[in-house]
């Protein structure tokens, strides 16, 4: 006698071991699950995919693009917002670190309320919340309103990245998820360096407000779509049925902790880090914060984040690994746009320009690497792309003030091309050691590091250009003496050249003396940036250590082709190996009694 389950994507556990028990007791000769767990390894299973796993991919590139962009594209129009809202541009600052900080809260919970209330209600809640608040932000009348939006925007967009991650992970079988991260690295790479050329693009020939408004229609398209191509994942089996069961408390520390941490980070230069009380008070309460949120989510039964992740050796390092991905990506994003602004006279748009070309070859290196990565593995990949990446900071560290366009980008496709080696071989070493079933919890934590370091990386350039500028500024007027015979030959010459100018503010001597102080300051800033650059590729050149660490990741073998099978014990291991926990699968099974 045949019966058919119903076609599911998962089972419960607890019922495939009831069926089990139940069986036994009616005399049936039935495995033990050491047997069945064997003997299910050569079962097959027939699984009928009923989405394109791409287009579920381009699905939630397309939110995930949408928000990353967000992160970057409002830098440039801040000037813009100052004027138009009334206020002082120190304080339109507020508009960028509200966002963070929301942002930084909400990427750990993420893994949390895609196991509590399913992963495809939670991203499109997350989709629906960055729509409404961008409308809102495109309409805000004051910075306060603002401000007030764009927290909310970022309580909505931090929820984005590390579900399509995981969906993605779910979605494709583990001989393609290379290909499929790959796809998926382009958004990540992209958007932040197109962001501010886009910004400036827009703001300069419509308003700020389109900056926000312009994500009205992609969100409505990707709730769209989402709704009709992702099907829901299944929710977690260990978590608490009720309120009361929720580690309220651990919440309320990690939000408090990370948005500290944010202010400190995206604040600490302007207020002069520990010489401002407000930046040393909030640094304590961070530190503090996070500490007590490790302590307590290790000791609990049911953690708001699953620290216990990190026993897993290669997601450790997986981790390490992203978070000075992220240092490096947004670091030399943001330092090489504004060495251009600052010391050579480029718009922000012409900047932006010197990003885009490599941008382009990074979209063209990464499905190579994707395909390459399963006769290599990953751990070459890592160790050549931080080389490239270091030997790109190290050239830009030998450039001067004549340095021509085309040189430039030359350089940042060299350093895109690194970049292209590294995030698809990290993001299949991190998924490749996660247990079955925690991808979520997983990609929350992935992602909060990979952000922090780019939070982290933005902290320390604009730091070490501001300190060492000051230095190299200390020591070059150490050789401008009164006394000395260049500076007065230097001081006579260019004061004669502006009496033949003709007449201005000021005597020709002071005016002469004062753009000597704007040639020493322009030199020192200039020294200040290639010593930076230069600290960066140091850094990537220590990396390779952490990938020589790596257990080794198995080339992905392919999916196997999955029948029905025709057996007398419970096949819940066979379709947990043929299906793993991917969505949008549909098994048929058969018990003969």
């Amino acid at each position: 006698m045949m019966r058919s389950l119903p076609a599911a994507g998962h089972r419960d556990r607890n019922g495939a071991a009831n069926a089990a028990e139940r069986k036994t007791r009616e005399g049936g000769d039935i495995l033990s699950a050491t047997q069945a767990t064997s003997e299910c390894e050569k079962l097959e299973l027939r699984v009928e995919q009923t989405v394109n796993p791409w287009l579920v991919t381009m699905t939630v590139i397309l939110a995930t693009f949408m928000e990353l962009l967000d992160t970057s594209i409002a830098n440039v129009a801040l000037p813009h917002i100052a004027g138009n809202l009334s206020s002082t541009i120190d304080e339109s600052t507020y508009v960028l670190t509200s966002y963070l900080i929301a942002n930084a809260i909400i990427l750990p919970l993420s893994g949390w309320f895609s196991e509590t209330f399913g992963r495809k209600r939670f991203y499109m809640g997350c989709v629906v919340i960055f729509t409404f608040s961008s409308l809102c932000c495109g309409m805000a009348p004051s910075l306060s309103a603002l401000v007030f939006c764009r927290i909310i925007q970022g309580l909505g967009g931090g929820g984005l990245q590390p579900s399509a991650q995981a969906i993605i992970a779910d979605t494709f079988p583990k001989d393609k998820l290379s290909m499929a991260f790959s796809v998926y690295g382009m958004a990540v790479v992209v958007a932040p360096a197109i962001g501010p050329s886009l910004g400036g693009w827009v703001t300069d020939n419509y308003s700020w407000r389109w900056l926000f408004y312009v994500n009205v229609p992609l969100g409505i398209i990707s709730l769209l779509l989402t709704s009709r191509l992702i099907h829901e994942h299944p929710r977690g089996e260990n978590l608490p049925p009720n309120a009361s069961g929720v580690d309220w408390q651990g919440m309320g520390l990690l939000a408090l902790g990370l948005g500290a941490l944010e202010f400190v980070l995206d604040r600490g230069q302007e207020d002069d880090w520990f010489g401002s009380e407000r930046i040393t008070v909030l640094a304590i309460v961070s530190a503090v914060s996070i500490i007590a949120v490790i302590c307590r989510e290790l000791m609990i039964e049911n953690p708001i984040v699953d620290l216990r992740l990190f026993r897993q050796r290669n997601y450790s390092l997986a981790n390490i690994l992203v978070f000075f991905l992220g240092f490096m990506l947004a670091g030399s994003t943001v330092l090489l746009p504004q060495f251009l602004q600052t010391l050579m006279g480029y718009s922000a748009t012409l900047s932006g320009n010197v990003l885009t070309p490599g941008a382009s070859v990074y979209m063209l290196i990464l499905p190579i690497v994707a395909m390459l990565i399963r006769r290599t593995g990953p751990r070459p990949f890592l160790i050549v792309g931080y080389t490239i990446v270091g030997i790109s900071m190290w050239l830009i560290a030998r450039l001067n003030l004549n340095v021509d366009f085309a040189t430039v980008a030359e350089v940042r496709i060299v350093t895109l091309i690194g970049l292209a080696c590294l995030f698809t071989p990290i993001s299949l070493v991190c998924y490749s050691s996660v247990p079955p079933g925690k991808n979520n919890a997983a990609s929350a934590l992935y992602n909060l590091l990979r952000n922090l370091g780019a939070s982290v990386g933005v902290a320390a350039v604009t730091t070490i250009v501001t300190r060492r500028a000051q230095i190299h500024q200390s020591r070059l007027v150490e050789h401008i003496t009164v006394g000395s015979p260049l500076y007065q030959t230097w001081i006579a010459q260019t004061s004669r050249y502006i009496r033949l100018r003709g007449n201005g503010l000021g005597t020709p001597t002071g005016r002469a003396t004062a753009l000597l102080y704007r040639l020493v300051v322009k030199q020192a800033t200039t020294m200040a940036y290639l010593d930076t650059f230069w600290i960066l590729g140091t850094v990537c050149f220590i990396m390779p250590i952490f990938a020589l660490l790596l257990r080794r990741v198995a080339a992905p073998p392919k999916a196997p082709e999955c029948k029905v099978p025709t057996t007398n014990f419970p096949v819940k291991a066979a379709d947990s190996q043929c299906n793993g926990n991917r969505q949008n699968l549909h098994v048929e099974e058969a018990i003969t009694h």
